[in-house]
């Protein structure tokens, strides 16, 4: 049987003011684009899986500080009145480490596997072996007793950091400082002298450099500023710059580079200094934070008496 052909009927020409073009053309870029930024807003609050919070791990304590991360991943934390370091495990347990530490603040394990303390009991920097050996590394700076040695952080080759306010103790038998101010040392590898690298801050606080070397971070609570410096081959300290409008008690940084500071709650920063997220906590206070863990993901916040823990989908960086 043929077929019979048939004809379409014309379709009536559309015409499109160019005006009407453009908005379309600009929609549509708008919906390709909403995709990409949508993950990248979910990307910078992917820290950690939406919805948790910190868990108290332990408590009944009298002020916690200075909580670090030895090679295995295990945590260790000053209860500084006490005069105790105490350590969390990698199986989550809490153990005593060890006590009469000079009252160690802020704390850093160095290269050699030794934990290195700011005792301000005598202010004085303290090296102590994993079987609790001491060894002073540092009494004074210029013959003065220091304010406090508070915070340090390690670099890659071992050169040591430290901020030294001057917050007074009950411990003390003396009110007053000897020093020209409230200052930030460096410690060269294996030397026994402190350098002045920062002299110009009111009260230097947190610290902490990237893994690789090359640039610090010093918190300035009183001022409540954060600065950054490029960390020069000698250890000193060059290119001062603002990173953000706030201060900060102690400080840790993750693999991606943020920054995460202590004080009401943890507030958490890129590299940039923008806002990335606040992590709220059920206490007052936060006196500082690190990672820790097997892996690394583990995020532990001391929190005046009590310690906290978050798993966070990125990890901890040396």
């Amino acid at each position: 049987m043929r077929s019979k052909s048939f004809v379409l009927p014309e379709s009536p020409s559309l015409s499109i003011p160019a005006y009407l073009m453009d908005r379309i053309a600009l929609i549509i870029i708008l919906l390709l684009l909403l995709p990409q930024y949508g993950q990248t807003k979910t990307k910078k609050k992917e820290l950690f899986v939406p919805g948790t919070i910190p868990e108290k791990l332990a408590g009944d304590f009298q002020f916690t500080e200075g909580p670090t991360c030895d090679k295995a991943g295990n945590i260790f934390f000053s209860d500084q009145p006490n005069n105790r370091i105490m350590k969390w495990s990698t199986e989550n347990k809490l153990s005593l480490f060890g006590e009469n530490f000079g009252r160690a603040n802020g704390m850093h394990f160095d290269h050699k596997g030794n934990l290195v303390t700011c005792s301000d009991e005598k202010d004085e920097l303290w090296s102590i072996t994993p079987a609790g050996k001491v060894t002073v590394l540092v009494k004074d700076y210029e013959g003065k007793h220091l304010n406090g040695p508070n915070d340090l952080w390690i670099a890659p080759d071992n050169g040591i950091y430290i901020t030294d306010p001057f917050y007074k103790r009950t411990w003390w038998d003396h009110q007053n400082s000897e020093m020209d101010g409230e200052n930030v040392y460096y410690l060269a590898p294996g030397g026994s002298k402190l350098v002045k690298v920062a002299g110009d801050l009111q009260k230097p606080n947190g610290i902490v450099g990237t893994p690789d070397g090359k640039y610090l971070y010093i918190a300035d609570i009183k001022a409540n500023k954060t600065w950054i410096y490029r960390i020069k081959k000698d250890g000193s300290l060059s290119d001062k710059k603002l990173f953000t409008e706030q201060g900060s008690d102690g400080m840790t940084i993750d693999n991606r580079g943020n920054i995460y500071m202590t004080g009401n709650g943890v507030t958490v920063f890129n590299s940039k200094g923008e806002l990335v997220i606040k992590i709220p906590t059920k206490e007052s206070w936060t006196t500082n934070v690190c990672f820790g863990g097997k892996d690394r993901r583990l995020l532990f916040i001391t929190a005046v008496k009590s310690v906290y823990g978050l798993r966070m989908n990125v990890r901890g960086v040396r």
